[in-house]
């Protein structure tokens, strides 16, 4: 594995990590124009129809998501353990760990930055912890099959994108949150999501499965 390319995903990482921390500082007292325009062509809207089938996709894709996805994994990681594929289930565990570290980012910079939400709900809103469930579960999806089934890494990374979408889509149509909410919780999750993989060597892969053996080991 090169350095110039491991390089290359720290420095992602990096950019995205400072892309949601100055985000967040730039919304924490007041929402952005865009936010505040958004929010007020939706207002009431969660009290219709639409606010229905949003609230709807909001419990489908939802924070208890990266739990169980992080827990299917594990499980996965025993059983290939005990048939003695090493390799397998240390690139199992490594996924889960990035999982559930992606997992912590609203948990940990909610009351950080201590953002009102559009309308009156229980906790902060920078960054959503629904977008960030979404986003950690698709990202540990893409890991996934990039070690394990290549072949449908870019049908589930397409997947991942549209229920990130959708779920962003439908905290902002619930007017539980802000629009830069979903923005801060995305960056999170990448950035924190591409230096965890790094540090844990999943990223960058080997280009052959011998040698993704080793590093997984």
């Amino acid at each position: 594995m090169t350095t110039v390319p491991r390089v290359r995903w720290v420095v992602l990482g990096v950019v995205l990590c400072v892309g949601l921390l100055a985000l967040g500082l730039l919304v924490a007292r007041q929402p952005l124009s865009l936010d505040s325009a958004i929010a007020n062509a939706l207002q009431d809207q969660w009290q219709h129809p639409v606010g229905t089938v949003a609230s709807i996709v909001s419990d489908l894709l939802g924070p208890v998501l990266p739990w169980v996805f992080g827990a299917i994994l594990f499980v996965a990681a025993v059983i290939a353990w005990r048939r003695g594929d090493r390799g397998r289930a240390a690139v199992l565990v490594k996924i889960t760990a990035v999982v559930l570290l992606c997992r912590l980012t609203s948990v940990v910079l909610k009351p950080v930055f201590g953002r009102a939400r559009p309308r009156d709900y229980p906790d902060f809103s920078f960054p959503s912890g629904h977008v960030v469930s979404t986003a950690s579960t698709g990202f540990g999806a893409v890991l996934l099959c990039l070690w394990l089934a290549p072949r449908l890494l870019r049908r589930v990374a397409v997947i991942a994108v549209l229920a990130t979408t959708l779920c962003a889509a439908s905290r902002v149509v619930f007017g539980v949150h802000w629009l830069s909410d979903t923005v801060g919780a995305v960056f999170g999750v990448l950035g924190i999501g591409i230096l965890a993989a790094v540090a844990l060597r999943l990223l960058p892969k080997p280009p052959d499965p011998v040698s993704a053996d080793q590093e997984a080991a």
